[in-house]
């Protein structure tokens, strides 16, 4: 099976979520949820097929104001000066001021990955 594309969105009491090509959606208070959620709706669907549904067959697809909400842990600032973006063009973006044409995304979603990347390949000492 290809992989389910699943869009995020925030609303004015928590988040929904709906999958692109399916007559499936949920809604949650916070994204984890919402993860949970629309699994287990994806697998109510596909329930009389006998698939089994798991995160790895979705590929979910937030907007960037949601993205940085959620990981608040990545800094917008030292990612601007990692892929040679202005620090406020990309803020504007970020706060939804903007909307940011494909290659900008582009740009900041291969910052984004690249630092996952790092982050994958780090081990502590212990």
């Amino acid at each position: 099976m290809k992989k389910l594309t699943i869009i995020f969105e925030k609303t004015g009491t928590g988040y929904s979520a709906f999958a692109e090509d399916l007559p499936v959606y949920t809604v949650g208070r916070n994204l984890d949820e919402l993860k949970k959620n629309i699994i287990e709706a994806l697998n109510l669907y596909f329930e009389e097929r006998k698939v089994e549904i798991t995160e790895n067959d979705v590929n979910i697809k937030l907007d960037l104001p949601q993205f940085f909400d959620f990981y608040k842990v990545i800094n917008a600032k030292v990612l601007s000066e990692r892929i040679g973006m202005n620090q406020s063009l990309l803020a504007q973006y970020i706060n939804g001021n903007k909307k940011p044409s494909s290659t900008q995304t582009q740009r900041i979603l291969k910052g984004v990955q690249q630092i996952g990347r790092e982050l994958s390949e780090i081990s502590f000492l212990l």
